[in-house]
């Protein structure tokens, strides 16, 4: 069985094959779109699939639209139902990514963000690792900046504003990186990976960049901010961090929807830590993977069983 087989297109749910957009549509001319990511994880003792923090990821689904003024047509209940109702079709026996994207489905000519048609569809894809989660990744400071929230507001998933995560990404992996980290648009602070969030532990202290420094208000950024504190005792301050703090830093990882919990061993050449994945990382991992398989019950309202 070859996924994904179907996607939610105008209204109802098709074959992947006929989910197409016209080339005039304006989000593709424009990228006046915005979009999700969720994660659909396979737990192979109990043989289900659970949808990780559905609802949550819907909530800022309808507050990124807000920013771009798109009127998303269906409830947040809704959204659920179909979700569930589309990956129960696809019938996933592995862990799957889910792509909601609301979008100036329109065919007029013109950078603009009324006066046209919008719609919403959803498909998914089978998705592993976007990052190494099982060993430390090796990463730079990209050249490019993360624009800045009066340009383009980082904090909403704006398709159009992915060609700078692209940017960046490419820029390492051409330079033999894994993956960038990216300062804010002054070049004074931290504010994030290409496409996800950063933490870094200094003297045992666990400690991210704030919302105000570029960031995406993220998810899993703030599922590990709610489980380090409840499960290990550890409060994680919102700061903002400095360039060479990062070469200095006993441990560093990234998180998302995509990367999950994916440990960082060099910056710009120098080693963080031993080089490896240090062990507060491996431990806020552990819990992290047992979280979204709805192995802790403290944690199963986070967990939709399909």
């Amino acid at each position: 069985m070859e996924h994904p087989m179907y996607a939610f297109f105008q209204g109802k749910i098709v074959p992947i094959s006929e989910a197409k957009v016209d080339v005039r549509t304006n989000a593709l001319q424009y990228g006046t779109a915005i979009f999700e990511g969720i994660r659909n994880y396979w737990n192979d003792k109990e043989k289900c699939n659970y949808v990780f923090r559905m609802q949550d990821h819907y909530r800022r689904l309808f507050s990124n639209a807000n920013i771009l003024m798109i009127k998303i047509k269906y409830t947040l209940e809704e959204l659920c139902d179909i979700t569930l109702e589309l990956m129960r079709k696809e019938d996933y026996r592995e862990d799957a990514y889910i792509r909601p994207f609301a979008y100036n489905s329109g065919l007029k000519i013109g950078p603009k963000l009324i006066d046209n048609e919008q719609d919403l569809f959803i498909y998914s894809i089978p998705l592993g690792e976007y990052l190494e989660t099982s060993k430390a990744i090796n990463v730079c400071i990209s050249s490019w900046a993360r624009i800045p929230d009066n340009c383009i507001p980082p904090r909403a998933k704006i398709s159009g504003s992915y060609i700078n995560s692209a940017l960046q990404k490419t820029e390492a992996l051409l330079n033999g990186y894994d993956e960038a980290i990216v300062l804010t648009s002054n070049g004074q602070h931290v504010s994030e990976g290409s496409a996800m969030n950063i933490f870094m532990v200094r003297n045992g202290a666990l400690i991210t960049p704030p919302v105000f420094d570029d960031i995406l208000e993220g998810v899993t950024r703030d599922t590990i901010l709610k489980i380090a504190k409840e499960k290990l005792g550890i409060e994680t301050t919102q700061r903002s961090i400095d360039r060479t703090e990062l070469y200095i830093a006993e441990e560093l990882f990234f998180c998302g929807t995509g990367a999950q919990i994916s440990p960082i061993g060099s910056v710009d050449k120098r080693s963080i830590g031993n080089g490896q994945m240090g062990a507060l990382t491996k431990k806020i991992q552990d819990l992290y993977f047992k979280v979204v398989k709805n192995e802790i019950s403290q944690y199963e309202s986070w967990c939709t069983r399909i």
